[in-house]
Formats: C-alpha cells, structure tokens, sequence
C-alpha cells in the first residue's frame, strides 16, 4: 500500500498535471466497512471504489463504481438494503445521490427500484423525480415521481399507475 502526500497546488496524473481540487484526497479501493452507534452495528457498507474530494466546493465523496448499504437490527438480521450503481454524497448539504440501477428494500419487505433516488439527511426525505416501481407482496405500484420519509414507510407517488387488488368488503 502507497500513501502520498502532496502539498502543491496540481497533482501530476496520467501524465497530465490536474488541479488539486479536481484530485481525491482519498481512493479507497474494494471497501467493506461496519458502522456502530452505541457499540452496536448498524450498517455494513460495501464498494469497490470509494473517492474523497475534500478540496472542492462543495466537499464531496464519489462511489463511481456503485455502493451498497445494508442496515441491521438489534439482532444482527438485515432490516433494509440499498444498492445503487452511482453514489454521490455532498457534505455541506448532506445529500446523497444515487443514479443507475437503484435498488431499495425497506423494513417490511417493499422493494423499490427506479434510475434516480435521493437522500437528503437534513430533512430526512427519500425522493426522486423519475420512474418508480414499488414491489409489495400482492402488489406492484408503479409510478413518475416518489416522496417519503427516510425509512421508506410512508411515501407518495406522484403519478401512481398499476393494478390495485379491491377487498369486496
């Protein structure tokens, strides 16, 4: 393993001499990483590349290569997932973006698939303005545009389309 520092103003890469702000601060290649809170895990992140840019406005960090999160419950059993094939996260704002195949599944089994989702952590909201395809387990909600709490559990669908069985009573 490599660890360079540089205190120029350009960074030299590829043979081309970049600007410092346009070069990661950190390349961390084939991650596997556990998050605690109190002592207990959490989360598990997954990615093969995850980028730090800490010289740019806003400071960011990349997932170029797709991310995956899965959150656990008191007794270690997955309790939501998430995988994307892009990531993006902006630190001042604290919003994710997730771009690609954007897979989600919340904590009663919902899963959710659309190109585009995000996360603003301030407001605690999940939202997207593309298409949205909700995969219950006698249903499937499809629809152009979603808005929900972070949890996943209560959520609109802008323009909802689909096959809604009816109980006769």
């Amino acid at each position: 393993m490599i660890f360079v520092a540089c205190h120029h103003a350009s960074v030299e890469q590829s043979g081309e001499t970049q600007p410092r702000n346009l070069t990661p601060v950190m390349v961390t290649d084939s991650v596997t990483t556990l998050i605690s809170d109190s002592g207990v895990t959490r989360y598990r992140i997954e990615t093969p590349l995850w980028l730090t840019y800490d010289r740019t406005e806003p400071p960011f960090q990349e997932f170029p290569k797709g991310i995956y999160l899965e959150q656990f419950d008191e007794d270690l059993k997955v309790r939501a997932q998430l995988k994307a094939d892009y990531a993006y996260y902006n630190e001042n704002m604290q919003i994710w973006i997730l771009k690609g195949h954007v897979h989600a599944m919340n904590r009663q089994g919902e899963q959710f698939d659309t190109p585009n989702l995000n996360w603003n952590q301030k407001t605690h909201r999940v939202y997207s303005d593309s298409v949205i395809h909700i995969t219950r387990e006698k249903t499937t909600i499809h629809g152009i545009g979603f808005d929900s709490n972070e949890e996943m559990t209560k959520y609109t669908i802008l323009h909802p389309t689909g096959i809604f069985p009816i109980d006769e009573e």
